[in-house]
């Protein structure tokens, strides 16, 4: 049996056991270079990465596989859904603030991994003398790049993944390893089929999304989960009614409309984890700024929305209120905010959200 076919013979076997863990998307790939690595190191260059230091102080590692593991030949990415592409979603109630779908279930961190994880263990038992190493947002690589390469979707203008049978509603997940394999024949990269369309750019409400690429400073995603300090208000006033997170780009794509059928008239159907099935869509505005740390840390235990502090939050609630509240509710809003105005244990970050809100609209 020569090289090649052996490299094909484990890429079959691992996808396999991808396909016992139930993930919706697999592919695999043997390691080449970041195709766009220029972008992303101008990207960081030229501070698009907001606070998240994290990316520009491993800009290296994520375009080198081989830091992170030594001796990396491969990779195997795999994806969940945690919604399925045409289902609308209905506009939060007054009074309430939105959250992204992909933390409306439990974190896919835990759920994702752990599966990886098993994978790996299943490779080692096999080919013991092989490294692996799983990661889902827990590693310095780029796994849109990777997954791109293992055939999974093309990256779209909004720079999320997009597989052409199931849309953009995906989490990423995968293993390096040591091991060689060789790419299945039907597994094509996928091109790029966003052509002329620019509803994710002109949908944006902050005009954060240039083609391929996201300002994250501008990013409501970003400015609601990653940013730590006050958001600045010309950008507060187009929250457009998200407390976590923002899915305007995904909405509007037409890749996520109901059609689930390839262009060659294939369809596969794939549901969405029992995991991931929504427990909240929203949050009561004026419950969220009477929480305290442990109600925030009950209301997060098995969520991705653990990542936002409890100052973040009451943040994003007060400059929502500015502009979401029934007005039956509006003095009861008012009178909270002038409470939490002037309450020296709140953060000076709330402090001044909520005197700015009540200046320019309560």
């Amino acid at each position: 049996m020569g090289v090649r076919e052996q490299a094909a013979q484990r890429a079959e076997k691992l996808l396999g056991m991808c396909e016992r863990e139930g993930f919706a998307l697999a592919g695999v790939s043997p390691l080449h270079p970041v195709e766009h690595a220029e972008e992303f190191r101008e990207w960081c260059r030229s501070g698009k990465h907001g606070g998240m230091s994290w990316l520009a102080d491993t800009v290296e590692q994520r375009l080198n596989p081989e830091c992170v593991l030594p001796g990396a030949k491969s990779v195997v990415m795999v994806a969940d859904l945690y919604a399925a592409r045409g289902k609308t979603d209905e506009q939060a109630e007054p009074g309430r603030g939105r959250i992204a779908r992909y933390a409306r279930g439990r974190d896919y961190h835990r759920v994702l991994k752990r599966r990886v994880q098993q994978v790996c263990d299943r490779v080692r038992e096999q080919y013991p003398d092989a490294a692996t190493r799983a990661f889902c947002d827990t590693a310095p690589v780029q796994e849109r790049e990777l997954a791109a390469l293992c055939g999974l979707g093309w990256i779209g203008k909004h720079t999320l993944l997009i597989n052409p049978t199931h849309g953009s509603w995906m989490f990423l997940g995968g293993l390096l390893t040591t091991l060689e394999l060789e790419q299945p024949k039907d597994e094509r990269r996928e091109p790029d089929h966003c052509g002329s369309c620019t509803r994710c750019i002109d949908a944006c409400p902050t005009g954060a999304i240039t083609p391929y690429s996201v300002d994250a400073r501008r990013c409501i995603s970003y400015l609601t989960i990653e940013h730590k300090g006050t958001i600045e208000p010309d950008l507060a006033e187009h929250l457009d009614g998200w407390i976590f997170g923002c899915d305007v780009c995904q909405e509007v794509c037409p890749h996520n409309s109901p059609r689930a059928t390839r262009s060659d008239g294939t369809r596969t159907a794939v549901p969405v984890r029992a995991e991931y099935a929504p427990r909240r869509g929203s949050f009561d505005l004026l419950e969220v700024l009477g929480w305290d740390e442990a109600t925030r840390r009950s209301r997060f235990t098995t969520s991705a929305m653990k990542r936002a502090t409890l100052a973040q939050m009451k943040r994003n609630a007060i400059l929502l209120a500015g502009r979401f509240v029934p007005t039956c509710k509006r003095e009861e809003f008012r009178c909270r905010l002038v409470d939490i105005a002037w309450d020296a244990n709140e953060p000076a970050m709330v402090r001044q959200a909520a005197r700015g809100v009540l200046a320019r609209c309560l």
